[in-house]
This record gives C-alpha cells, structure tokens and sequence, in this order.
C-alpha cells in the first residue's frame, strides 16, 4: 500500500468539486441577476419573467391573509378556496407593468369564476391604483399593500422588492408557481392549466 493518495481517487474528487462549483456559479448568476434588477434604481424586474414551478409535495403551508380591496370589499385568501388564485403585484409607473396588464386582462377574462385574480399595488396611492385600473380596464379586485403584508407573506416565495411578480396559488391555497418580472399571457395560461389539472 503506498503513502500516496490515489490518482483515481484524486481525479474523482477534483471532477466532482469542479461539477458542484459550476452548479453553485450558475445558481449564483441567475439569482444575483435577478437581485441586481429588484434592488436597482429603477425600481422594477426589467425583462422577461423567470418562471418557476413547485412540486406539489415541495409546496409548503396554505397562504393565510385578510385584506381590503380599493372598493372596499373585505377579502381573505381562505375563502377564495378551492379556487385557484393569481396574485400579481404592480405599481403605476412601473413599465413592464403596464406591458403585462392587457395579458393579465386577457387570461382574467378567459378563465372567468374558475380562477380568482387579486392585484397587489405596492407603490401607489389610491388615486395613482385607480388611474392604472381604470387606464387598462382590470377586470379583478386589487389592494394596496400600504402595510406591506402581502409582500411579507410572499417573502417566501418572492425575491423583495421584485416587482412586477405574480404567483399562482393551487386548490389548497399554497404557492405552486412564480413568475418574477413581466408574464405574458401563453405562460400565465400554462401555469394555470398545470394547477387545474392536478
């Protein structure tokens, strides 16, 4: 037996430390990517959505929150079971918001009753909120997040700050999907479809 270490043993070893940092680097840039756009000046996720999806046994507790809608309607995520719920959050003066409202619109409509909308205002006060919904005719109920509990509720599942976002709650009221920057309608619709089908 030699004092040395073996070759193979070595090479495996180097092969595998090599593997797990490219794996950490590419996790690394993705993610600093999208912090570097949420926490920039220009205050909004530039670019197209990155979407990501969450096994149904990798989802975690049902989303739990009461809140009042800009027309007063008192609400809670709880009684919106078991329909499926689109969160979205915006604020007016946030371009790739305005960009994504006619196909947030768009699927709101095409989905009807089966799927509860709910837009999150995290900017904005209520004058500001209603020029943007009237401007773009948003069919669903919104909210302003003046206390910021939505956004802390969905720290969880969103990076801060990432505005615009949307998350699709399942039946059961929990995260399954994420979309972080502008979604377009074909996505939306996808994601959707997925949490109906389940």
């Amino acid at each position: 037996m030699s004092g040395g270490p073996n070759p193979l043993n070595r090479r495996a070893l180097l092969t595998g430390l090599i593997a797990g940092t490219a794996v950490v680097l590419s996790a690394c840039s993705e993610n600093d990517e999208l912090a570097d756009q949420a926490g920039s000046d220009q205050g909004y996720v530039s670019g197209s959505g990155v979407v990501s999806q969450v096994a149904v046994k990798d989802r975690g507790e049902p989303l739990e929150l009461g809140f009042e809608t800009l027309d007063g309607t008192s609400m809670s995520l709880a009684e919106l079971r078991p329909t499926p719920v689109v969160i979205n959050l915006w604020y007016a003066a946030c371009p790739p918001c305005r960009k994504e409202a006619p196909d947030l619109k768009s699927v709101a409509e095409g989905f009807g009753d089966k799927v509860q909308f709910i837009g999150v205002n995290v900017r904005d006060q209520e004058a500001a909120a209603n020029a943007f919904i009237s401007n773009y005719q948003v069919p669903y109920a919104n909210m302003l997040d003046t206390d910021g509990d939505m956004v802390a509720l969905l720290s969880g599942v969103l990076p801060p700050q990432a505005t615009p976002s949307t998350v699709v709650l399942d039946a059961e009221g929990r995260a399954a999907a994420r979309v972080v920057g502008e979604v377009d309608a074909s996505t939306l619709k996808g994601l959707i479809e997925d949490v109906q089908a389940e």
